[in-house]
């Protein structure tokens, strides 16, 4: 019986990249995020070609069983006085949970259940998120440079972002210096 030996992908943990072939990439900029940002003036006046966030793949098999591994590279910055955040979603297959490695940065993680509650967690380099089935998840950005985090994730989980039509139920904000949650009814 002959056992190979494969060499498997990694990630730098001091950039978050990925040393691995075939790693699927995709760019979300600011002229993607209609809806997202409160302050449309603010957000129209950023060119449309702006980079938000990056978001690396493994390319992994589909199906039941199977898992996603990905970065997410949200960059620092500011939409009017809120802080660069990706779109943010719920699975298709609600009772799908995910997990969340802090790699570099700091930021927040904005949870939300489908009754509108909403929670933060602090990302930074180490933190662990568990974000259970059912739960709505965005990465904010409230620092000075990149914040990565690594995922986890079910690859039959899909992604919804058609529910949030109406956005998440918390902002964050800039607001007197500080850093600030505030609570919304309607996106």
């Amino acid at each position: 019986m002959s056992i190979t030996f494969n060499k498997p992908p990694s990630v730098a943990f001091l950039t978050g990249q990925f040393t691995a072939e075939n790693v699927i990439k995709k760019v979300t900029r600011s002229g993607d995020l209609s809806g997202v940002f409160h302050d449309i003036a603010a957000w129209q006046a950023i060119p449309s070609d702006t980079p938000i966030y990056e978001v690396e793949m493994l390319n992994s098999l589909q199906g039941e069983g199977e898992l996603y591994v990905g970065m997410t590279h949200l960059h620092p910055g500011r939409v009017g006085n809120e802080f660069h955040m990706t779109r943010g979603h719920f699975h298709q297959r609600r009772e799908q949970g995910e997990v969340y490695f802090g790699i570099r940065g700091s930021g927040l993680l904005l949870l939300q259940n489908e009754h509108r509650k909403a929670w933060l967690e602090h990302v930074s380099p180490g933190s662990v998120h568990i974000i259970p089935g059912d739960t709505a998840h965005r990465l904010i950005n409230t620092g000075s440079e990149v914040l990565s985090a690594l995922a986890v994730w079910p690859s039959i989980a899909g992604h919804d972002y058609g529910s949030l039509a109406q956005g998440f139920a918390a902002r964050v904000v800039l607001q007197d210096g500080k850093i600030q949650a505030k609570e919304v009814q309607n996106g």
